[in-house]
């Protein structure tokens, strides 16, 4: 940096005043270049992120307990508020069976599903019968596997995330980590 006197406020000399030179502003925008790159980095690792990991790390145990003793107990970010509710609303006909819960269990879980669920574009809208393997976003996911797939012993249909996704009961669905069973 250059020192100079020539700075004048009111007519008055202020005293000696660091000037920026072209050197001297390099390593700031170097490092302004940096800080941009990594703050685009994050903001491409985001969606990423929030694709994968889609409810609390921890479920409600009411909720592990009572809907994942029939299958996965699927994270509440898959489906929106919407779905949830329905769900729960008509669980003495869930999908063919009987799930009804009692009173207070059930307003328990509604009220977590609710509040922990999807939002944005994945839970933009309902899908078909809230069902979450016709949710839009899930058939774009699964577009490359093939529908015989779904049928093999390992994996008996697309709602058994668990089969692929071996962190699924961990909310976890990264996609890097699928293992399509033979």
């Amino acid at each position: 940096m250059i020192m100079s006197n020539a700075l004048k406020v009111r007519g008055r000399n202020t005293g000696s005043v660091a000037v920026a030179t072209p050197a001297t502003r390099a390593p700031h925008r170097a490092l302004a270049g940096i800080v941009l790159a990594l703050s685009l980095a994050c903001v491409g690792i985001a969606p990423a992120i929030a694709d994968s990991r889609l409810g609390p790390a921890t479920p409600l145990p009411a909720y592990a307990q009572e809907c994942g003793s029939c299958h996965l107990a699927y994270p509440p970010g898959l489906l929106p508020a919407a779905s949830w509710q329905a769900l729960m609303t008509g669980l003495t006909r869930h999908f063919g069976s009987d799930a009804s819960l009692d009173g207070p269990v059930a307003r328990e879980i509604s009220d977590w599903l609710s509040a922990h669920a999807g939002n944005g574009k994945r839970a933009a809208e309902r899908p078909p019968n809230d069902r979450i393997t016709r949710a839009a976003w899930f058939t774009r996911k699964h577009r490359e596997v093939a529908t015989a797939t779904w049928s093999r012993p390992a994996i008996r249909s697309s709602g058994n995330c668990a089969a692929c996704h071996r962190g699924a009961a961990q909310g976890d669905f990264d996609e890097h980590a699928v293992t399509i069973p033979k």
